[in-house]
């Protein structure tokens, strides 16, 4: 390759490297105004806002099962103020699952009275391994294992 080829190269590349950095940095930044169709303050709720709950009750006490589990639960979301689920830490054995989630439950029927509810029990690797559905009319509450 001769000495030309080579420098026409390495103009065409510090070339592309300026204008990449010009239009980047140059670049106006384009934001889409909200309109009615548009979803509620998602620019405004961070991640992990999204990943504990749909509503701020629901964000409330996914917080709440997180912090004062004093790390058996790695994470909690509550989705349409009926549905809690729970990422347990493998410092939970298996025979506790059950009264965990059995806890959970009774604590969320107090926070979201007169629904009929669900608990799932995740394991650390996110796969199913419990559910715990309470029914506001029987106040039973049914266990189930993943098929």
């Amino acid at each position: 390759m001769s000495f030309f080829q080579q420098g026409r190269k390495l103009i065409i590349a510090l070339s592309l490297v300026f204008m990449l950095v010009a239009t980047t940095a140059c670049g106006s930044k384009t934001i889409a105004k909200p309109t009615a169709t548009s979803p509620i303050a998602i620019e405004r709720t961070s991640y992990s806002q999204l990943a504990r709950g749909n509503s701020a009750t629901g964000q409330e006490f996914g917080n709440w099962v997180v912090e004062a589990s004093k790390g058996l639960v790695k994470d909690a979301y509550v989705r349409d103020r009926d549905k809690l689920g729970v990422i347990i830490s493998s410092q939970v054995k298996p025979n506790e699952v059950k009264d965990l989630a059995k806890s959970l439950t009774q604590g969320f029927r107090k926070n979201f009275p007169d629904r009929d509810l669900k608990v799932l029990m995740y394991a650390p690797d996110k796969k199913l391994i419990l559910t715990a559905v309470y029914d506001t009319q029987s106040k039973q509450i049914e266990y189930q294992q993943p098929a």
